[in-house]
């Protein structure tokens, strides 16, 4: 007599198979669990992690949903779901899918920035902007988040609180070719400070950003 793995068991060789990037046969070890315990909501879960890393948001978007539907109480599930959202540009549901995330376990972060990338494209910035700080408040030290801050609160009319971020944005990361043009962009357009600017602009040139060239070209000509 054989002895068939158990539908635990098929899910941690799936586990493993995801860990080591072979996606499609984590789906395929994860459909076998599901078959042997249609209600194994880990599973549903992360057979869409799976789906969701190679792009296919609508099939990851069903797994999740099937997650769902059998445990609303675990925030992971809602949080795929409306990272799936956010890659389809669906930012709407993106964001009711991280408030229900948020719900169930304010302490991660990643709810907040990624909610706070939604309502960015939502046009909800001063949401946004809260949603950075929140992130910010817990680990200061990361630099995209200061930078899609910065944006926020340039879109939200505040050009001074936009330099701050995007200074910090450069001192933590000096690779980031759009934070120095945007820098530089604003330094210019809105107060005028036209060699701070034109430095900043060539840096962004310099690192790969070329809308950086247009601005130098005329306006950083010596």
């Amino acid at each position: 007599m054989s002895c068939s793995p158990s539908d635990e068991e098929l899910f941690e060789e799936g586990i493993v198979k995801m860990e080591e990037g072979e996606y499609q046969k984590a789906i395929e070890y994860f459909d076998r669990a599901l078959d042997k315990n249609p209600e194994y909501t880990s599973a549903y879960n992360a057979k869409g992690v799976a789906l969701y890393q190679q792009k296919k948001y609508d099939d990851a978007i069903e797994a999740f949903t099937a997650s769902i539907d059998l445990d609303d109480t675990s925030y992971k599930p809602f949080f795929n779901r409306g990272n799936a959202y956010l890659e389809k540009k669906e930012f709407k549901d993106a964001v009711l899918d991280y408030n229900k995330a948020n719900g169930l376990d304010p302490q991660q972060g990643d709810i907040y920035y990624n909610r706070g990338l939604a309502l960015l494209a939502l046009e909800e910035y001063e949401d946004a902007i809260f949603d950075f700080d929140v992130v910010l408040q817990a680990n200061p030290e990361q630099p995209l988040v200061h930078f899609n801050k910065a944006k926020a609160l340039l879109a939200n009319n505040d050009p001074v609180g936009a330099i701050e971020s995007l200074v910090t944005t450069v001192n933590l990361d000096n690779r980031n070719g759009a934070a120095y043009y945007l820098l530089g962009v604003t330094q210019m357009s809105a107060f005028g400070q036209k060699e701070d600017g034109c430095t900043n602009l060539k840096m962004a040139l310099s690192l790969g950003f070329p809308e950086a060239k247009e601005w130098v070209d005329e306006f950083c000509q010596d």
